[in-house]
């Protein structure tokens, strides 16, 4: 089976050629996404009844006891930055605050889990958030902390961040063993396999992974080290949407795609309940060994159809109007689309460099994620077997970030970004930072962290900084919380 024949048995032969060559007018997307959405909403159905109707009853050792059927876990996390105060001619309503500052956030999560018949597993999380970034999450594209969402609250509230189900659909090949976890059970998949997934999620559940930058609340902190700054992926401001997405393992290869559904306003609370604004994700993946140690690489392309302001149309709305330009006064239904690469490879047991590199379309606003338009990064984590501290782990990460002449000319008649906007940018450069960080394993479930990053034109201004950010992280985890069962 080609990916091609994989595509087409997910969505009908009109929608599939629109879908490879581009055609059609950019309001007839959204009844192509709808569609799509349907198919691998369809797909997970068929298959999931399918596998259910044809596995054998499970071995009184298989799924036979509350412990093997269902799953609890937990997490909290304890985050404090604070910069050091730095030079600051001028600022904006979206700058970062230029004193000595500091900001908290917390958050705790409970993972419930429930294995429904072969390889299907159903997953809700409900969180508990507390906290603000710094300056509000305002002031750096490659914002300083992952643990701050774009909301925040002085006092705790509740969300329910995730809830959706999953079926692996094996395919043979080599058998492989996945370990239980957060939003995983334990299982054996074959190493040629299909994964279907639907429901409420991150787009990062299953795209632009990268082993070493994975979790802001045990490795690096910066957004645009977490993931690709320019993957302007589809969320709500907590980072989370309702979508479907299906994956294909065929021997070192793996070929992912996915529809999502985007925000009703530009990085807002709500998704679209109609689901007209929308995004499609594609991602190929190749596995290798190199020098007996393994290594990954992958290719991840979207297109985000939404009511999205052009930058340049927004400028010559203020000139013609004498009033500072906005974005948002000139949405309308557009294409934003960008591609990145993702890297990783493991040198020894204990070290592992990555590296991304991205691009998207600087004319029209960012609209979901931050204010990159093209980006790139390089890092390296190091465990602790060395000095005899085997949990520990020590990472460095640099990362500059760029963004295009349109939106440059934008920021600099007073116009505002997702995060950016100093009030005026008359000398721009590239947002460069450097990242490392300490995780000490105090325990098998607590983890401290201790955080440096250095940015230099924060905000791609040249005229402020550069900033100094400190933070300490205490991230605690309960693999099992059913009863009779510990950390």
């Amino acid at each position: 089976m080609t990916f091609q024949s994989l595509m087409q048995a997910l969505v009908d032969a009109d929608t599939f050629r629109a879908l490879r060559s581009g055609g059609g007018k950019a309001r007839r997307r959204p009844a192509i996404a709808r569609r799509l959405l349907v198919s691998l909403a369809t797909a997970c159905a068929i298959a999931s009844t399918a596998v259910a109707q044809s596995a054998p009853p499970p071995a009184p050792s298989d799924a036979s006891t509350p412990s093997d059927r269902f799953a609890l876990l937990g997490q909290a996390t304890y985050t404090d930055q604070g910069t050091a105060a730095f030079a600051s001619p001028y600022r904006g309503p979206n700058s970062l605050d230029p004193g000595a500052r500091g900001r908290e956030t917390f958050d705790a999560t409970l993972y419930g889990g429930v294995r429904l018949w072969a390889g299907a597993q159903a997953w809700v999380d409900g969180e508990v958030d507390q906290g603000f970034g710094l300056s509000n999450t305002l002031g750096l594209a490659g914002f300083a902390s992952g643990e701050a969402y774009k909301v925040g609250a002085s006092t705790p509230y509740t969300k329910l961040h995730r809830l959706f189900f999953q079926q692996v659909i094996n395919l043979g090949g080599e058998t492989q063993k996945v370990d239980a976890g957060q939003n995983q059970m334990a299982q054996s998949n074959t190493a040629n396999r299909l994964v279907l997934w639907l429901g409420k999620m991150s787009v990062g559940d299953v795209f632009d992974n990268n082993q070493y930058t994975l979790d802001p609340r045990t490795y690096f902190l910066n957004w645009s080290v977490i993931n690709a700054g320019s993957f302007d992926y589809a969320a709500n401001a907590w980072g989370y949407t309702d979508g479907a997405a299906a994956e294909w393992y065929q021997g070192p290869w793996t070929a992912r795609v996915g529809v999502y559904d985007m925000s009703t306003d530009p990085n807002g609370p709500s998704i679209d309940p109609k689901f007209d604004e929308f995004q499609i994700v594609a991602e190929g993946e190749r596995r290798y060994t190199l020098l007996g140690q393994p290594g990954v690489i992958k290719l991840t392309a979207f297109d985000s159809r939404a009511r999205m302001g052009d930058f340049a149309d927004a400028v010559r709305l203020a000139l013609a109007t004498d009033t500072v330009p906005s974005v948002l006064a000139v949405r309308q239904y557009r294409s934003h689309a960008g591609i990145s690469s993702n890297w990783a490879q493991q040198l020894t047991a204990d070290l592992g460099v990555f590296s991304r590199l991205g691009w998207a379309d600087g004319h029209q606003q960012s609209y979901e994620f931050t204010d990159v338009d093209n980006t790139f990064s390089l890092g390296a984590a190091l465990t602790g077997p060395r000095w005899k501290r085997p949990d520990d782990t020590v990472g460095l990460a640099f990362v500059t970030n760029g963004i295009s002449k349109d939106f440059q000319a934008y920021l600099n008649d007073g116009g505002l970004g997702i995060l950016v906007g100093d009030g005026k940018l008359p000398h721009p450069g590239r947002e460069d930072i450097i990242e490392t960080y300490y995780s000490y394993a105090a325990a098998k479930w607590v983890k401290i962290t201790f955080d440096y990053q250095f940015v230099e034109n924060p905000a791609y201004n040249t005229d402020r900084g550069p900033v100094s950010i400190f933070a300490v992280r205490l991230h605690l985890t309960a693999d099992s919380l059913l009863p009779g069962q510990g950390f």
